[in-house]
């Protein structure tokens, strides 16, 4: 039976194999000490060596006998036979210790890209920075001019914007010095003369005239004499002055031309404040219960009536209102309204000062103020004269024409 091979760091013919542990050499001596000692071919390895032990060369050891001659191995090959036959095979020995690792094989190809993996959860939020320390501003700062880039085409151009908010007033100026008398007035044109008047009667007789007589004693009043005969139609005389307005009559029947409306535009920017504002740019005035000049509106008859104004603004603020006799109603800029209204009543709208007067009308903008009657309380006449005789032409189917208006004169005694 083969011995175990002893384990340490050991020479095999030119290769060193490393064991764990140096290998029992005292297990050589009691080989070699033995009364039989093994051949050399069943010695273990290590005992052969001559440097297996590490220490000095020993000394050559004597000649050995001579073996046999080339006689007896011709004379009895049977027994030289048996010196080389081999011998039986042996036990399988135990399983040799792990050589050394070799060396890395190449790298292999890249496989195939792995399926992407399911979404982490939110990690948790940093920690605030710490405070940067504080800059410094030199003393001069120089600005550099960026780099120069192609200009894109212009834009759109926007809409018109709104009008801006109005300035305020400058201060009056100081009052001017007196003017010059002007030089008096041409002389007017001296009229045209009279016509010549008919000539007196005269009854008289050739001489002086007496002393007039005293005055006699007056007589008592005859009876009164017969109506005489009617004499014929004078010629129609010149128009008389006009007179003052009558008193209202008795209401007469209801009729459905009681109708009362008016639409009117300013025509000049930032009117008079404090006051009515006048729209003298009339474009419907029924019945003329509008006044354009003035800018009030005065209900003719009592009833429910609609209002409403639109104000255009520019360079300057607006505060406005709408008034009912003395009285605001509403203020701001654009408004409609359903009141009522007794017969009589005025409606106009009025800036409040200068500083907010921001009126404005121009070709693109404009400022109207409108109004209509919605129904009548009653059967009231309207208050108008025009009124009046439009609705007898209606009822009457006769053609009514009140006098003129004409401004009263003053008649010299």
């Amino acid at each position: 039976m083969q011995p175990k091979p002893p384990t340490g760091n050991v020479t095999q013919g030119f290769r060193t194999v490393f064991t764990r542990q140096q290998p029992d050499f005292s297990y050589c001596d009691v080989l070699l000490e033995a009364p039989e000692p093994p051949p050399g071919n069943q010695m273990p390895w290590f005992c052969i060596c001559e440097q297996c032990k590490g220490g000095p060369v020993a000394p050559k050891g004597d000649k050995g006998d001579k073996g046999p001659s080339v006689f007896l191995k011709k004379a009895f090959p049977f027994m030289f036979l048996f010196s080389i036959l081999k011998g039986l095979k042996g036990d399988i020995g135990e399983k040799g210790y792990f050589g050394r690792s070799g060396f890395a094989g190449q790298t292999g190809l890249r496989g195939f890209k792995g399926y992407d993996g399911d979404m982490g959860l939110d990690g948790h939020p940093g920690h605030q920075g710490l405070t940067g320390e504080r800059g410094e501003c030199p003393a001069i700062c120089y600005s550099m001019e960026g780099p120069l880039e192609v200009t894109g085409p212009p834009g759109i151009v926007g809409e018109r914007g709104l009008p801006g908010v109005g300035g305020s007033s400058g201060l009056n100026g100081p009052k001017g010095e007196l003017g010059n008398s002007g030089p008096p007035g041409v002389q007017g044109l001296n009229g045209q003369k009279g016509d010549e008047g008919e000539q007196g009667l005269c009854h008289c007789r050739d001489g002086v005239d007496g002393v007039n007589g005293t005055t006699g004693i007056r007589g008592e009043n005859g009876s009164k004499g017969d109506d005489g005969r009617q004499g014929a139609v004078g010629v129609n005389g010149a128009n008389g002055q006009k007179g003052d307005l009558g008193e209202t009559g008795v209401p007469g029947p209801c009729s459905p031309v009681i109708q009362s409306a008016f639409f009117a535009a300013l025509s000049s920017s930032y009117p008079v404040p404090d006051k009515p504002v006048p729209f003298t740019d009339v474009i419907y005035n029924k019945w003329f219960n509008f006044d354009a000049l003035t800018g009030v509106y005065r209900a003719p008859v009592s009833g429910t009536y609609v209002m409403r104004y639109d104000l255009a603004v520019y360079n300057r603020t607006l505060k406005v209102g709408l008034f009912h006799n003395f009285s605001p109603l509403v203020k701001s800029l654009s408004q409609q309204v359903i009141l009522h209204l007794t017969r009589g009543d005025e409606v106009w709208i009025q800036v409040m000062d200068a500083n907010s007067n921001g009126m404005y009308v121009s070709s693109e903008y404009s400022s109207s103020f409108s109004g209509f009657l919605v129904y009548p309380d009653s059967c009231d006449i309207p208050m108008s004269r025009s009124y009046q005789s439009r609705l007898m032409e209606l009822i009457t189917g006769v053609s009514y024409k009140s006098p003129p208006l004409l401004p009263q004169m003053v008649v010299p005694n």
